[in-house]
């Protein structure tokens, strides 16, 4: 007998842990649309080609390839030897998408001539990635995505700010921040260290502070040529927790720039809407993906040991690889996984979150089973959330169900509330109990 086994890195999620995500991607999906995104659905799987390439070495290592279907080694002449760079488009045409980015990217190209720009698109799906698995680490995780593509405007970058403050407001989420940053400011800081032509791998060994600590991070930039006098004093900078005092810092570290400018106008742009208590200039911040160009974000929380929950950024011509050029985007994600996490340590789910069912009609013999159903269907009808045992059982059996089912009422039927036409309402919580008529009862649980 074959032992059932799940592949790691992936996770079943029973009715409680369903209803704790649907809590989450309700409440995201409610401030996407109030903040005008509208929704579209991409498949699983892309074309190889579509992938490969837009996410920097590391990323295209986690890609998760599909075989070719029917003997994908049948046309392949194994005797050349094939490295695996060279036989994989061979054996493999098609990949799981590993973000929601690059599909996104690819839809808009596919339906430039349907769509209205600036387009402001949301969506809610799973991806794959080849990582190692971990805390907060899946091989199959969700991300709830909302873009803008066709606008420049650095009010686009203002308003993402807004859209996650208000997310984590309604999750009741308090603790934690976002680290914002400029890829051309990283671009010009790895110019001004002497590595300039090396911006590529300057972000990619930066982005890595956090997990290596800044000694590694000077040790591993010192190999491609970094000044280490420049070096240690732009990570001075970055270390600094202040925004207002690391902004002054980087600007006469680097000189004027428009990338400089376009960082202030965000700051100042947010002052009115009251929502920096949150927010940070983070100038070791870089993001691993390797098609951002402009802001990046990354949100991380403070009082749980976690990594980023959301996250996103500015790409000034993702499209173009496709064939649209000169089209800037700029995008946010949440990581449903991480946050689902999150809450779940701080205890910050709804009380009520798991109760599907309201009530459950216990009958107690075959001769009120007909009237319950009846019953049931006028619950039903008056819009309240209810399920009948499904056969006459011992009381102690149905009252045990809808304890273990966490259904907070019952009304319990047989043949004297029948002739009385009235029902004992008990509430499993409290162990109240009211006799009521069918419309007292719908009356009480609405």
């Amino acid at each position: 007998m074959q032992k059932p086994s799940l592949p790691k890195g992936t996770r079943d999620f029973g009715p409680s842990q369903s209803a704790k995500r649907k809590h989450i991607t309700d409440i995201i999906e409610r401030r996407f649309q109030l903040f005008g995104f509208s929704k579209i659905e991409t498949p699983a799987m892309e074309q190889l080609t579509v992938l490969t390439g837009k996410y920097g070495d590391e990323g295209d290592q986690l890609i998760f390839k599909i075989l070719n279907s029917g003997d994908y080694l049948a046309k392949v002449d194994l005797h050349e030897h094939l490295n695996s760079k060279e036989l994989t488009p061979q054996i493999s045409e098609k990949a799981l998408r590993y973000d929601l980015t690059v599909p996104f990217a690819r839809f808009v190209v596919m339906n430039q001539n349907d769509i209205s720009f600036p387009f402001k698109r949301y969506q809610i799906q799973p991806v794959w990635r080849a990582d190692r698995p971990q805390k907060g680490r899946y091989r199959e995780f969700y991300q709830c995505d909302a873009d803008i593509i066709g606008s420049k405007g650095i009010w686009n970058e203002v308003d993402l700010t807004h859209l996650i403050t208000g997310v984590f407001s309604d999750l009741k989420l308090v603790d934690y921040t976002i680290n914002v940053n400029h890829r051309g400011v990283l671009f010009a800081i790895a110019d001004k260290v002497g590595l300039s032509g090396n911006e590529g791998v300057f972000c990619t060994i930066l982005d890595k502070i956090d997990k290596i600590g800044r000694e590694k991070v000077e040790a591993e930039l010192g190999e491609f040529g970094a000044e280490k006098e420049k070096l240690n004093e732009f990570l001075n900078i970055a270390a600094e927790q202040e925004w207002t005092k690391a902004f002054q810092s980087i600007s006469s570290f680097l000189g004027d720039s428009d990338e400089l400018e376009n960082l202030s106008k965000y700051f100042d742009l947010l002052q009115p809407l009251g929502k920096t208590n949150h927010v940070k200039l983070d100038l070791s911040l870089a993001r691993g993906l390797s098609y951002y160009t402009g802001m990046i974000y990354e949100v991380k929380p403070t009082s749980v040991k976690m990594g980023s929950i959301c996250g996103g950024g500015r790409y000034d011509d993702l499209t173009g690889i496709f064939g649209l050029k000169d089209t800037s985007g700029v995008g946010i994600s949440f990581g449903l996984d991480r946050i689902y996490d999150v809450l779940e340590e701080l205890n910050l789910f709804p009380e009520n979150v798991e109760n599907t069912v309201e009530v459950l009609i216990t009958p107690i013999s075959e001769k009120v089973l007909k009237y319950s159903a009846a019953l049931l269907n006028t619950l039903r009808m008056a819009g309240i959330k209810s399920e009948m045992y499904p056969e006459p059982a011992k009381l102690k059996k149905q009252l045990s169900y809808a304890n273990k089912s966490k259904i907070p009422f019952v009304i319990t039927i047989g043949e004297d509330e029948l002739i009385q036409k009235k029902y004992p309402l008990k509430d499993m919580r409290s162990g109240k109990v009211e006799v009521l008529n069918v419309e007292e009862i719908i009356a009480a649980l609405n």
